[in-house]
């Protein structure tokens, strides 16, 4: 039977003149407050994003290794952005793929997030092709034991974040916080961390709670505790994109000095080895399963 695979990303404007589309297009037709628009505008201005997107480069080197490292039609499909997942099925499907394999760059489920992406692919895909969804990958071995490697041996209190999602997610049993704080343990166990925690990050002005605490907050209270050193691992990204390059290399480094603190951040999987060759483990592992169709 042949196979294929869906890599799904959020997405990411190519150049500055797509932000407000972009924008437009993750609220979903919902008012767009211009304040936000102008902030999230400069944001990638001041980035230097101008002709065009280095996360979506990044998206396509690791699609191309991945491609490579399976001898298998790898498609890139964004929620959010071109190419959109319905364009990464067709392109499946008129590769004569038979079965295709599911897998977002997001290793946490949520039914906020993930559950997004798999109605976008079996839509598209129609019955046209069996599905193989991977839901989930947060504690697969080859992700814990990278990240271990970029923290292993610092004697800087490790601060493990990842994207905040609003708290009612909780009171519908959503997983999504407790995955993150299991990749975190395991990691800092892979590690031997002698000291860490864990933090929120990205937190969007809707109007509600949202999961805490979150980093500013954060390294606040870890300078009240006489911590002078943090290394930050965002578990929960494997891209230097806006959240990475804006939230921590700028919003955090601001607050870190304001606090006297030195703080670095671990270097994100992007395309590495490493990182590609757990991708493909997880894809094999999909394709070995039998269906329950």
């Amino acid at each position: 039977m042949k196979s294929a695979v869906v890599l799904m990303a959020y997405g990411s404007p190519e150049r500055l003149s797509d932000v407000p589309a972009y924008y437009a297009d993750i609220r979903g037709g919902r008012a767009i407050a211009p304040e936000h628009l102008a902030d999230l505008v400069e944001r990638y201005q001041r980035l230097g994003i101008e002709d065009s997107s280095p996360l979506n480069a990044t998206t396509e080197q690791t699609r191309a290794a991945l491609e490579a490292e399976l001898g298998l039609p790898v498609f890139t499909g964004m929620k959010h952005w071109t190419p959109r997942i319905a364009d990464a099925v067709e392109s499946a499907v008129s590769s004569g793929a038979e079965q295709v394999v599911g897998l977002v760059l997001a290793p946490h489920y949520s039914a906020l997030s993930i559950v997004g992406y798999r109605e976008q692919l079996e839509r598209a895909l129609a019955r046209r092709a069996e599905v193989r969804f991977v839901e989930s990958w947060h504690s697969e071995p080859g992700f814990v034991e990278l990240l271990a490697d970029r923290v292993r041996g610092t004697d800087a209190h490790v601060v493990f974040t990842a994207h905040s999602l609003p708290a009612r997610i909780l009171d519908a049993g959503d997983p999504y916080r407790d995955q993150l704080l299991e990749t975190s343990r395991l990691v800092a166990e892979a590690a031997g961390l002698a000291a860490w925690s864990f933090s929120f990050q990205s937190e969007s002005p809707t109007g509600e709670p949202w999961l805490g605490p979150d980093i500013l907050d954060h390294l606040e209270s870890l300078h009240r505790q006489g911590v002078e050193r943090v290394l930050v691992c965002p578990v929960g990204f494997v891209s230097d994109h806006l959240e990475i390059r804006w939230d921590l290399d700028v919003e955090a480094q601001e607050k870190a000095a304001e606090l006297g603190l030195d703080l670095e951040r671990i270097e994100m999987p992007n395309a590495d080895p490493a990182f590609v060759r757990t991708l493909a483990t997880i894809v094999k592992r999909a394709l070995s399963v039998p269906s329950l169709a």
